[in-house]
């Protein structure tokens, strides 16, 4: 390829159309570590394509080389079958390349309409705000959604916001859109919503999208192509309407062995262990985080609580931890006061997995072996004369437990930060199922894991639920709470706002309930 068909990002003709965009054999090395490796994906124009792969596939750093974050190593970038340096993001704007970050990146304190106009490279320095509103409200009556443009950020719910971040790359002329996890903080009702509009944007030729995603679920229901990426390499790509998801599942994961999910086990009439009665806990502001909550599970019961990311439920669960204060209500296990206090975990045989067990439920630098012995470290056989500490037992009891929970680590000496995520879940939830278990609280268990991981650890809460365990369990992932729940409450503003049997309900109930309908 000449000099010449090579295209400057500021020379290169801004598209109104939906361009295609192509990778070939792009190539990212950091030192000796190879992200990506010769990876070559077609997105064509007017589609909407999926990228899959678990965690540390590939999937950031090959859209961060396509944005110009990165310059990768090898390869290039191909736009309507034209290859383009993108150096960048400003690059990748000039071409109409925008993306939707996890992360908002909006300014909370303007308003939508500021935000637009701001994002301008050729913002003035003085604003003529009639003729600036004008303007943004012909665009908005050209958009497939709304917002408010009078109201601050701070004031939007989520799905506005995640509609004001799509309705801002659209308003700078960007055509491909690349949008990472874009659901991740929208109910049911509005992932479907903007992304059947997105959708439908595509069909009409106005955009192309790119959709980071690991929902199965979403990437059926709306995308017509995809690619998987499985250790920095291409694996498989195809008609995302005609491939199966354990065809799709088995190129993110090649052969690893999948734990069947234990099955649900039918109980009869359970009595109630864990109550929840008026729990009120207050923010860093002296806000309610938690608001006079009430909820009750069963023994044999898993109780599901979905909700919007900052709904109260992260709260719940610290207060539950004792991490956070409780300022009016009561917990009861077994009809008996529980204080969320060592003795009365051990007392009461409640067990948890917090969000984030490396940074919440674990000492980094101790060894696998002392994370493990945590709740057993003061008994016998590991103590003695109520003092006495025999490192030996500790040992041998770590070994046991990591070979049964499958904990893949090179020694039990090993520090437990040394661990991928999914196995430092496995270890936490070694220390935590090895006994007896009356009540389990686990939060958010299978966030950014592999898929092999999520079964082992979904398979061990079903089990624990079998085994007659009151299981609550907290979850921004809706998919998980469908799957494993009996119960499903929902939480919104801090409180519980529904309750109901998961025979009794469905995804676009509880999406409602979710938005605070």
């Amino acid at each position: 390829m000449t000099a010449a068909e090579i295209l400057s990002p500021l020379s290169a003709p801004l598209t109104t159309r939906a361009p295609s965009l192509e990778t070939a054999g792009m190539t990212k090395e950091f030192g000796t570590f190879t992200a990506l490796d010769g990876v070559s994906i077609k997105v064509s124009s007017g589609s909407f394509h999926a990228l899959l792969g678990e965690n540390g596939a590939g999937k950031s750093t090959l859209v961060k080389c396509i944005m110009g974050f990165y310059t990768p190593t090898r390869g290039s970038v191909l736009l309507d079958g034209r290859e383009v340096k993108v150096e960048t993001p400003r690059h990748a704007r000039d071409l109409g390349i925008g993306m939707v970050y996890q992360h908002f990146t909006l300014v909370p304190c303007l308003t939508a309409a500021e935000n637009l106009v701001i994002s301008r490279a050729d913002a003035p320095r003085v604003f003529d705000w009639k003729s600036e509103k004008s303007k943004l409200e012909d665009f908005m009556d050209r958009m497939p959604f709304r917002v408010r443009l009078d109201m601050p950020v701070s004031s939007l719910s989520a799905g506005e916001k995640q509609k004001l971040e799509i309705l801002k790359l659209l308003y700078l002329e960007q055509r491909f859109l690349i949008l990472d996890e874009p659901t991740s903080v929208l109910t049911p009702g509005e992932a479907d919503e903007v992304l059947g509009l997105l959708g439908e944007m595509a069909q009409r030729g106005e955009v192309t999208v790119l959709m980071i995603s690991h929902k199965f679920r979403e990437v059926k229901a709306f995308c017509d192509s995809f690619s998987v990426l499985r250790r920095g390499q291409l694996t498989g790509s195809g008609d995302a309407q005609e491939a199966t998801v354990a065809e799709m599942s088995r190129m993110m994961i090649g052969d690893t062995e999948i734990r069947a999910r234990a099955e649900r086990l039918k109980h009869n009439e359970k009595p109630t262990v864990l109550e929840i009665a008026g729990l009120t806990a207050v923010d860093e502001e002296g806000l309610a985080a938690v608001d006079r909550v009430n909820l009750k599970v069963k023994a044999g019961e898993i109780v599901g609580v979905a909700g919007v990311s900052g709904n109260g439920q992260s709260a719940l669960v610290e207060v539950l931890a004792g991490q956070r204060q409780i300022q009016d209500g009561a917990i009861f296990i077994h009809g008996k006061d529980f204080e969320p206090k060592r003795s009365d975990f051990d007392r009461f045989k409640v067990f948890g997995l917090p969000e984030e067990p490396l940074k919440n439920a674990t000492v980094p630098r101790m060894s696998v072996a002392e994370n493990i012995a945590f709740r057993s470290y003061d008994k016998p056989p590991m103590a003695s004369l109520g003092w006495w500490f025999s490192p030996g037992p500790m040992r041998a009891k770590a070994k046991e437990l990591i070979e049964r929970y499958r904990v893949k680590t090179t020694s039990p000496d090993s520090p437990i930060e040394a661990l991928s995520g999914g196995n430092v879940q496995r270890a936490v939830l070694a220390r935590e199922l090895s006994g007896d278990v009356d009540v389990l609280i686990v939060a958010n268990p299978c966030f950014g894991l592999d898929f092999a991981s999520v079964a082992e650890i979904r398979s061990q809460i079903m089990e624990q639920r079998n085994k007659g365990a009151a299981v609550l369990l907290v979850s921004e992932d809706l998919d998980e709470i469908l799957e494993l729940s009996d119960r499903v409450a929902v939480m919104s503003g801090g409180t519980i706002s529904y309750v109901a049997p998961i025979e009794k309900t469905d995804r676009n109930t509880i999406g409602a309930h979710m938005a605070g309908h």
